[in-house]
């Protein structure tokens, strides 16, 4: 009997370690004065990267500006966003929301309370927020989860 060919099933894990975690910033602050603040707090390095850039149909191009350091640690990458552009937001559903922090970690390095109760000492923060990207309906969140 010519059957069918035998079909090997492979089973794929498809848990990667790469776990992300982004709060959403309450601040007044000036992008470069809020990155040197969480630089000097967190001891991490924060530097002005490439901005996030986004032409809309019939609207001059918005840019957002976007801060990253990979260089604190090999398994932890750190990425300040601005969600402000001019009068227009990068998620428009959070306008309350002035920045957002997204933590990479690798190895799950991080104790997120901890981080969360460190960003709130900061004064120039009013608030902090830890967002759930499953729960953000916007086309623009993909910018935060790249």
């Amino acid at each position: 009997m010519k059957g069918r060919p035998k079909v090997t099933r492979i089973q794929l894990d498809d848990h990667t370690d790469d776990e992300f975690v982004i709060f959403g910033l309450v601040s007044t602050e000036a992008d470069y004065k809020l990155s040197q603040l969480l630089n000097k707090k967190l001891k991490i390095t924060l530097r002005n990267v490439n901005t996030i850039d986004l032409k809309e149909v019939g609207r001059m191009k918005l840019s957002f500006s976007r801060y990253s350091d990979t260089s604190s640690s090999p398994e932890i990458t750190f990425n300040l966003i601005s969600n402000r552009s001019d009068k227009d937001y990068l998620l428009k559903k959070l306008k309350k929301i002035d920045y957002f922090f997204r933590i990479n970690s690798f190895a799950n390095r991080f104790n997120i309370e901890q981080l969360t109760s460190t960003l709130r000492e900061i004064d120039r923060i009013t608030a902090v927020f830890r967002l759930d990207p499953l729960e953000i309906k916007d086309k623009n969140l993909v910018y935060l989860t790249l």
